[in-house]
């Protein structure tokens, strides 16, 4: 042991020289080379010291440790093979099979759902196709050897797992989305409705079943259990789902909105206890055994709601905001989230219920619900949720349908499916005093399953009541009456849109004297500014201004929950904007997958007389726009210049012209597109003509001025008789005369100079895209600008 410290001592005998070095550096050395010399001092001395440690330990080791280790080797080739089997050998291991699984699922199923996106379908139907396509059906059929590495046997049991769990948080969402209060103020309008539409089909799914249990059942499953799983396959409604379409058409805040999610909570509610008594039912085997889980299960039930529920209550009225919702807080209520979900389980009634009976009895505070919704959602979501659609993917082999009379059977039972739902609701809601076309539109949208129902299928599934072949039906008939809800519903609405369109035109004598304007904006500060464009501009004119500010919210997966907030949000400074301007104003808030066609929807089938929208942040002069701007163009001319990427994608004239065409080209109105540049008044206005095309313009002058009370300056830019060159003088003549406040400028070319000194600018969209080409430095110094079309 002396010998040891003796061998090992003599070297530490190197650090007084490096820190008497360090000592006595000159005193006017500045802090930053002290602290590197200090810093680089550090490395050298404990690097050195563990080199030392290492040297020495290994004199110490027996000679069985170093016969244990691999051959060293002795050169770049034999390390590069070292290597290679290290690495051969952990892409195999669990964790790294886990991680690329999840990699794959994740990107095959954000482009499956961007992909239904894109075509106006639930997000929801491409990642179950996604699963389907990752399966033994797609992947496992034509690439046998990629999906036998990538979903080996025993690694399916891990994906399994965690879509379990993600499930559970999922339907712990669900709960905490469905208002037990809004389901009772509806209660006497809905019930009959939502057990009707939840009777009817079950009544169908046990009569299918009567009819296919001998050749599609399983050999050991008892009928019971059989018919009610088809039963209660056909009667669930994907309240997700349709709560999704609903803010989509905008319909969330009308009678049928309201009557539809209401009916289809109240629904999802009774499917759900349904659920648990068929699983019960079937753990049991028989329904005198099945009396003590039901017993057993109302007594949870009276646990959480009068005991669990009030006491949550109770925490809602204190905890209700960010700032006292700590860790702590949310720790307990996924303990009551967990043990609600491990009672219901060993009860034999499956986990999710409890994590739905769960989220029902979180605080009714809407503001707790929104904070813990956030925490949830996200994650289960994104990560978790697209596991489980592989995991159903990976049991459903479409193959398994190999004869015409599978195949037969399979549109049996969607046709059952949908006759049951569609027809039941239809019909309930027609006895209750819907209209026609209201009651099609509930009848059609209380046919959405989804996700739902891919959860009660995985749940027979995985008890052994569902056959393969009927999984695959079953998942099938998921699909396309998933499917179908949104081109249905656009369907009814098609047919009725004839007779919208006669009935506003009864109306319109009483609207001639109204000047409509649409204000589509993004950002909430934007809103007030354009509002306070659209003032300046109409209010002075000889028609009544009326006024509706719209905000879109791009995405169908916005959480119900929080949409109320993003309108409240985003209406903020538009409504105080109106209320200081004295002047009535309408807000219309939606959910939109493409916010351009539905503007322009709008705008034409309602009739509205003009549409001022945004340019966006890419002509913006405001100090935060500026910057992403200078980092749009420093990323293309760094990365994307060699790779030919359009110009247009990042410099503002051509972005411009790309943002506003589907206006341009669709609306059947007047547009004006407004790029802001830190507006204020527009007071001081400059006019841009450059060909007689142009001279509409002079109108929107004319009624700017009376207005405003400021000047016009007038630039004409024609040169040429084709131009229209002696018409625009004549027409600048009798405006200047007309109007005492406006001048018209000398020169025939537009330069950044000009602009100096005006705080406006009015632009035909023509004259805009010419400018923009040609002439793009000089509009670095424009103004607040709006660019019309007419």
């Amino acid at each position: 042991m002396a010998q040891r410290y003796k061998n090992f001592l003599p070297d530490l005998h190197v650090i007084p020289v490096f820190y008497l070095l360090l000592r006595e550096s000159p005193r006017n050395m500045s802090k930053g080379i002290r602290s590197l010399a200090f810093y680089i001092l550090m490395i050298v001395i404990f690097g050195s010291l563990m080199y030392i440690i290492a040297r020495q330990g290994e004199i110490m080791q027996p000679d069985g440790a170093v016969a244990s280790l691999p051959d060293k080797p002795s050169g770049l080739a034999e390390g590069f093979d070292a290597f290679r089997r290290l690495f051969l050998r952990e892409i195999e291991s669990p964790v790294a099979i886990l991680l690329l699984q999840v990699i794959a699922i994740l990107l095959t199923c954000r482009f499956f759902g961007w992909l239904f996106k894109k075509i106006g379908q639930p997000t929801v139907i491409g990642e179950i196709l996604a699963g389907i396509v990752l399966g033994p059906s797609i992947l496992g059929h034509f690439f046998p050897e990629a999906s036998g590495f990538l979903f080996r046997e025993e690694s399916l049991a891990n994906i399994n797992i965690l879509s379990q769990f993600g499930l559970i948080l999922f339907m712990f969402a669900i709960g905490m989305e469905l208002d037990l209060g809004t389901v009772r103020k509806k209660l006497k309008e809905t019930i009959l409705i939502s057990h009707t539409s939840t009777i009817v089909p079950f009544f169908f799914g046990m009569l299918t079943a009567y009819f296919v249990y001998d050749k599609y059942a399983g050999h050991t499953t008892p009928f019971l259990s059989f018919a009610l799983f088809m039963g209660i396959s056909m009667s669930i409604t994907a309240f997700p789902v349709l709560a999704r379409i609903i803010q989509e058409r905008g319909l969330t805040k009308s009678h049928l909105g309201t009557v539809t999610l209401a009916s289809a909570a109240n629904g999802d509610i009774t499917a759900w206890c349904l659920l648990a008594v068929v699983i019960a039912i079937a753990q049991a085997g028989t329904m005198m055994s099945a009396i003590y889980s039901i017993l057993f299960s109302a007594l949870y039930l009276l646990l959480m709601f009068f005991v669990i529920q009030p006491f949550l209550r109770l925490v809602g009225h204190i905890y209700h905001n960010k700032e006292v919702i700590d860790k702590g807080m949310v720790a307990m209520m996924f303990l009551i989230l967990i043990c609600s979900s491990y009672f219901t389980q060993v009860l034999g009634l499956h986990a999710l219920f409890g994590a739905f009976v769960a989220g029902l009895v979180m605080p009714a505070n809407l503001k707790f619900r929104k904070i813990l919704t956030e925490k949830v959602e996200d994650v289960s979501l994104a990560l978790f949720l697209p596991l489980f659609f592989v995991s159903t993917g990976l049991r459903t082999e479409i193959a398994l349908l190999n004869t015409p009379e599978l195949w037969q059977m399979c549109g049996i039972i969607t046709l059952a499916a949908i006759a049951g739902k569609f027809g039941g609701a239809f019909l309930s809601a027609r006895f209750v005093g819907e209209s026609f076309k209201n009651s099609l539109y509930i009848g059609a949208l209380m046919n959405t399953r989804g996700l739902m129902e891919l959860v009660v299928l995985t749940i027979g599934y995985e008890m052994k009541i569902l056959s393969p072949p009927v999984f695959v039906m079953l998942v099938l008939m998921t699909l396309v009456t998933t499917f179908m809800t949104a081109p249905l519903v656009a369907f009814i609405r098609f047919c009725f849109l004839k007779r919208k369109k006669l009935q506003e035109e009864k109306m319109q004598p009483q609207t001639e004297g109204v000047y409509t304007v649409l204000l589509s904006f993004g950002r909430a500060g934007n809103g007030r500014i354009m509002l306070d464009v659209a003032h300046q501009m109409f209010a002075a004119g000889n028609r009544k201004l009326e006024i509706t500010a719209l905000h879109l919210t791009v995405g169908s997966d916005v959480n119900p929950l929080h949409a109320d907030n993003f309108e409240e949000v985003s209406f903020g400074p538009v409504l105080y904007g109106a209320q200081k301007l004295d002047i009535p104003i309408r807000t219309r808030y939606e959910i939109s997958n493409n916010a351009g066609a539905d503007i322009v929807n709008i705008v034409n089938e309602e009739g509205f007389d003009f549409l001022l929208v945004g340019a966006g942040i890419s002509l913006s002069d405001l100090p935060a726009d500026v910057v992403v701007n200078r980092s749009r163009k420093f990323f293309y001319n760094r990365y994307l210049r060699f790779l030919r990427t359009p110009e247009s994608w990042f410099y503002p004239g051509s972005l411009l012209k790309d943002k506003t065409k589907v206006f341009i080209e669709n609306a059947s109105c007047a547009v004006g597109v407004f790029v802001n540049r830190n507006f204020v008044k527009a007071n001081n206005a400059i006019l841009i003509v450059a060909s007689a095309g142009d001279l509409f313009l002079l109108d929107y002058a004319h009624t700017l001025l009376k207005s405003t009370r400021g000047s016009v300056a007038l630039v004409n830019l024609a040169a040429t008789p084709a131009q229209g060159v002696g018409e625009i003088e004549a027409s600048f003549a009798r405006f200047t005369s007309i109007s005492g406040q406006s001048s018209v400028l000398p020169g025939k070319d537009l330069t950044a100079g000009m602009f100096t000194g005006y705080n406006f600018m009015l632009i035909s969209y023509q004259t805009w895209n010419d400018v923009s080409e040609h002439r793009r430095e000089a509009l670095q110094r424009m103004p607040s600008t709006l660019i019309l079309r007419k």
